[in-house]
């Protein structure tokens, strides 16, 4: 049995860092990018590779394209030791993205994916999420929502990756033991935008522990009643492509320890402020040492 399972996407991704902000480089109309690099990430693919590197045992569940990305992705989870037992080859190009990486470490995300990569509940066995905790994100919500529902339905706990509105999008926040959406999810969602009050909104949905990311801000949750506030760490940001995908990681290391939320949440900062140190995103992956090193700095 696996430590974490994740359910999700993964992405091969050109990152081209710019020599100004982005705002600038368009207004401009052209400009030489500075450095050029191909590296694997997407968000599930990025949070199995972390917890891997944080000493968990994990396995990817997801769709890969036959092309050379393809490869490129699978072999980059095996060398990192995520169990890929799960995944399923498609007759498609694997997913990709162009990410705009500007001198203060602030990305642009251009992503493409074929519909060919969409994977539905009968593409996999249910035998394969078995672990402690699963992980889901909602690049495809139905295939998502009954993997959240299968892993509870298993005596897991399940936690999440939201970013997007959808049909099942309430169903599934409501399904899974810890969501975790970024700042912008419940603006969309319910309109609201002050972190706290769109916790305490969306616990309707939810009895259990809620998490928001908030990017430089750090994160916030609300533990029953109780709203906790972590502020980020301050580190020289090189690029924060994966901060989230790394957080999330961090956030399970801690549920698997039972402490207690201010202390996950804590841990969690720590694991995405060492990822915004370098570049990419599953590059970027703190080891447990690097993280322990952060906090008792």
């Amino acid at each position: 049995m696996f430590d974490v399972v994740g359910v999700g996407t993964n992405s091969v991704d050109e990152v081209l860092q710019l020599p100004a902000e982005t705002t600038m480089v368009a207004a401009a109309g052209k400009a030489r990018i500075t450095e050029r690099h191909f590296l694997c990430g997407g968000q599930t693919a990025t949070l199995t590779a972390a917890c891997a590197a944080l000493g968990l045992t994990s396995r990817y569940v997801g769709a890969f394209g036959c092309d050379g990305h393809g490869q490129l992705i699978r072999q980059t989870l095996l060398a990192r030791g995520v169990d890929v037992a799960g995944t399923i080859a498609c007759d498609a190009p694997n997913r990709s993205a162009v990410i705009l990486v500007d001198p203060g470490g602030r990305r642009t995300v251009l992503w493409h994916r074929s519909e060919r990569l969409k994977l539905l509940p009968p593409d996999i066995e249910p035998h394969v999420l078995e672990g402690r905790i699963l992980h889901v994100d909602d690049d495809d919500p139905e295939l998502a929502f009954w993997a959240a529902r299968t892993a509870c339905a298993a005596g897991m706990r399940v936690t999440s990756d939201l970013e997007h509105v959808s049909d099942t999008v309430e169903q599934l926040f409501s399904t899974v033991t810890y969501p975790i959406v970024e700042q912008h999810f419940p603006s969309r969602l319910i309109g609201e935008t002050d972190p706290e009050r769109a916790l305490r909104k969306l616990r309707r949905l939810n009895p259990g522990v809620l998490c928001m990311t908030l990017g430089e801000l750090g994160a916030v949750a609300l533990d029953g009643d109780r709203f906790h506030v972590a502020p980020a760490f301050v580190v020289p940001v090189v690029d924060n492509t994966g901060a989230g995908d790394v957080f999330r990681a961090g956030f399970i290391y801690g549920v698997l320890q039972n402490w207690r939320v201010p202390e996950i949440l804590r841990f969690a900062n720590a694991c995405a402020a060492v990822s915004c140190t370098r570049l990419g995103a599953i590059p970027s992956v703190p080891t447990i040492l690097d993280v322990q090193d952060l906090l008792a700095r």
